[in-house]
């Protein structure tokens, strides 16, 4: 088995092209990616296989660099404390952006926002930065998953106005919702049918932690949160699709109000730094109700020398 050894952007770009060549009947030149690699890619596609798997069979990567580590906070809400950190000028979300290359949005959850709503903070931010938005109450709670066609396409429709700057669609499910496959393969198949952005599932039922939903994720192309608090052990770690590791820290002991500290974030900042962990990452602090987030991002980015 060959051993290889390339950057992840550079094996995405590929299969990106590859997908494109395909499709199109299309060449295209593929420049810092090895040519016995995009020969691999299209005879492994050429004979029906799922090239990204074949890809992780055959290719080891390189260890992920900073910039595939995002930190920020749910809401861009900026303490009276932690200002200082931060531009004087401009909105709120602005100055949040100066530092932060990634944000949550929340609010969603609760209410709709106007597709022109989506386009002003798209507007707001530079070209590099990324939104994650959660997805309704309606379909998550309410219809739980199904039936949902007419909100699911109003959602999108709205948060379309974020444009390229979209970058994660947070799925949160509540905790007496248990795992229906069918149900659940339907609805992330609709999903990925209308965003390109990606998926991140957070479950809160104990049946979305064996390892045949873990495969059902992972098929999906669906990445499971990694969460603190845990409900499970297996609550704790990432899983589902590889190629996204999404971490919600939301408060521990206190939910949404505590704040983690250096000793703990020392810990997650030598975990996220660990060789082998290839993946695009997100790490949101949700410890909002105490204004620990801000000051725990920015903890996080100094031990994991991301930021400024």
């Amino acid at each position: 088995m060959p051993s290889s050894v390339i950057r992840r952007f550079e094996y995405q770009e590929a299969a990106r092209r590859l997908d494109i060549e395909f499709v199109t009947g299309r060449r295209y030149s593929y420049h810092d990616v090895p040519a016995q690699l995009v020969r691999d890619m299209r005879a492994a596609r050429s004979r029906g296989q799922f090239f990204n798997r074949y890809i992780r069979d055959h290719f080891r990567f390189t260890r992920t660099d900073v910039s595939r580590l995002r930190v920020g906070t749910a809401g861009w809400s900026l303490p009276t404390a932690d200002r200082e950190h931060f531009p004087s000028d401009g909105s709120s979300l602005a100055r949040y952006a100066e530092r932060f290359p990634v944000t949550e949005i929340n609010s969603s959850f609760h209410r709709p926002h106007r597709r022109s709503t989506y386009e002003r903070w798209a507007a707001t931010v530079g070209s590099d930065f990324r939104f994650s938005v959660k997805l309704p109450r309606t379909i998550t709670h309410q219809a739980r998953l199904a039936d949902c066609e007419e909100a699911l396409a109003a959602f999108i429709e709205q948060i379309g106005g974020l444009g390229e700057r979209l970058g994660v669609l947070l799925v949160q499910l509540p905790p007496s919702l248990a795992l229906d496959p069918k149900v659940a393969l339907s609805f992330f198949s609709a999903l990925r049918a209308q965003s390109r952005a990606a998926i991140a599932c957070e479950p809160r039922h104990l049946s979305w932690f064996s390892a045949e939903a873990n495969a059902l994720l992972a098929d999906a192309g669906v990445a499971r949160v990694a969460a603190d608090p845990a409900l499970a052990p297996e609550a704790s770690v990432a899983g589902g699709w590889p190629e996204l590791r999404y971490i919600r820290l939301h408060g521990s002991p206190l939910v949404y109000k505590s704040s983690y500290g250096e000793e703990k974030l020392g810990a997650l900042a030598a975990f996220l730094g660990a060789e082998g962990n290839e993946a695009d990452t997100w790490c949101i602090f949700d410890n909002t109700a105490r204004n620990a987030a801000i000051p725990d991002a920015l903890l996080l980015q100094r031990l994991t020398s991301e930021g400024p």
